[in-house]
């Protein structure tokens, strides 16, 4: 690309970051690595009575922790600087004035009972009010298009409240071209006027963002499907300032997972997983909602799962790290069709991933999540992991899996004794108890060899000896090993926990 690739990430902070942001944010991180350009986080907070405590923060936070951080943005290499909307409202009155002075644009002083009162006529008549070429000049609404420069003027002087709305072109087609989803065309009579300037004095959305991006020098816009409406809007004042530009590029929406709708914070609610990468705790109603870091996710997991959602690499490669994700990428592949969200898909790489850690660093991880753990080796625990971190998912699992390396059972599941315990177990687990105490070289291999050698050369079947042998490590008919947990346990435990269940039966 001939020009200097520069995307931005634009978030109002009105709350948490959703996951679909997230999946904006990578998708425009992979295109600038790729490119070799810069990823640039804005923060747009023109509507300060959606402003939220803590919300900024919690983006940059958010990002951090999936590994994809932005290299400009409010208090970092602010070369286009400030970089929220709300610090530089001063630049936005000036070109709002511009476009009025070159009569595309114009002041409007309808209250807002006035326009009510349009559109429920309108209603009453089978009809629908759009505020633009139609009627803006026909004497029912109150501009400056229809009143005298001294009429205006003198409505501003007196404090009247007005907005200034985009004077839309008629009998135009508009041709406009996304990344995604190609050429599209535009009947520029369906478009309403849409207000670039509010009456409390900071600009709309539209007006704000084109003239940040003209000034960042943001060379393709890669947002959310949501604002494809705006696309025409967006072009047009492009057009009207003289500017060339940049490239669109609009992704698909995150659907539920049944595959109708818009994932919501209610679905992750009521099913009883994330929409949001961290934990957010709601300053005003201390409502705390789930975050797949506190969840036990991986950010490697995250990033990877959200690349899917909308992306394919055209192969059968479902495994990427970021850095292949940055070299694989491409707008082309990204889908126009809504991506299903997944929860069990999510867990699948997030398994994946659990087994790509150092033992050593998850069983700190575990240590530090469970009290029990308190004053155990953590090399002991690290061995312990690794013998059950691959019927893990979270580190939360871990415990349930692996507590009769740390805890002898206090009971033996129902079931599991009805099972593994006949008339002669106690006789055979005196044997072993035998056998056990007698092994000098206390490994995983003489265990093994010992006991399977008295197994096969008295006849026994296995399942009379290794099912109770188990059950007396255990509690229950599962876990890794049996040798591995005799080893791991040790000699003096593993005869005390044999000797207990014989005194059970």
């Amino acid at each position: 690309m001939s020009k200097n690739v520069r995307v931005r990430f634009a978030p109002s902070p009105t709350g948490p970051l959703h996951i679909g942001g997230v999946r904006t944010a990578l998708f425009n991180y992979l295109f600038a690595k790729k490119h070799g350009g810069d990823f640039v986080l804005r923060i747009e907070d023109t509507d300060q009575n959606r402003y939220v405590e803590g919300a900024e923060d919690y983006i940059a936070e958010a990002l951090n922790w999936c590994g994809i951080p932005f290299d400009e943005g409010p208090g970092k290499n602010e070369k286009f600087g400030p970089y929220r909307q709300s610090e530089r409202k001063h630049l936005y009155k000036q070109y709002a004035d511009q476009l009025i002075a070159e009569d595309k644009a114009y002041y409007a002083f309808d209250t807002a009972e006035q326009l009510d009162a349009h559109r429920k006529q309108h209603e009453a008549e089978g009809k629908t009010f759009i505020y633009n070429w139609h009627n803006r000049e026909k004497g029912r609404l109150v501009n400056s298009l229809v009143l005298s420069e001294e009429e205006t003027q003198a409505k501003i002087d007196a404090g009247e409240d007005f907005v200034i709305r985009f004077k839309s072109p008629q009998d135009e087609t508009l041709h406009l071209k996304d990344s995604i989803r190609g050429d599209i065309s535009i009947d520029t009579n369906t478009l309403d006027d849409k207000v670039l300037f509010k009456s409390d004095g900071m600009p709309t959305y539209h007006l704000a963002n084109i003239v940040d991006d003209h000034l960042m020098e943001i060379t393709h816009v890669i947002r959310g499907e949501e604002w494809l409406p705006s696309l025409a809007l967006h072009q047009l004042l492009y057009d009207a300032f003289g500017w060339e530009a940049p490239e669109f590029a609009h992704l698909p929406l995150i659907l539920k997972p049944t595959g109708k709708g818009k994932l919501s914070k209610r679905d992750g609610d009521k099913l009883g997983f994330p929409v949001f990468p961290l934990e957010w705790k709601d300053p005003k109603t201390e409502d705390v909602s789930k975050g797949y870091k506190e969840e036990g996710y991986f950010p490697e997991a995250v990033v990877n799962f959200l690349a899917f959602l909308g992306w394919n690499p055209g192969t059968e490669q479902e495994i990427f790290g970021l850095e292949e994700l940055v070299q694989s990428f491409d707008l082309e592949r990204v889908n126009k069709a809504g991506a299903r969200f997944d929860p069990d898909k999510t867990k699948w790489f997030n398994h994946h991933y659990m087994q790509q850690q150092f033992d050593l660093d998850l069983a700190k991880a575990f240590q530090a999540k469970n009290i029990l753990l308190e004053g155990v080796d953590v090399n002991y625990i690290a061995l312990v992991v690794g013998l059950i971190k691959e019927r893990a998912t979270f580190v939360k699992d871990f415990w349930e899996l692996s507590h009769f390396f740390f805890v002898a059972p206090a009971n033996y599941d129902e079931k599991a004794s009805k099972k593994a315990l006949k008339e002669d177990t106690p006789q055979l687990m005196q044997k072993v108890i035998e056998i056990v105490t007698a092994t000098g070289d206390f490994t995983v291999e003489n265990l093994q060899t010992k006991l399977k050698g008295w197994i096969t050369d008295n006849n026994i079947g296995f399942g009379k000896v290794m099912m109770p042998l188990r059950l007396a490590l255990v509690g229950a008919l599962q876990g890794p090993d049996v040798f591995e947990i005799m080893f791991m346990v040790g000699k003096a435990e593993t005869v005390r926990r044999v000797e207990a269940l014989i005194k059970t039966i």
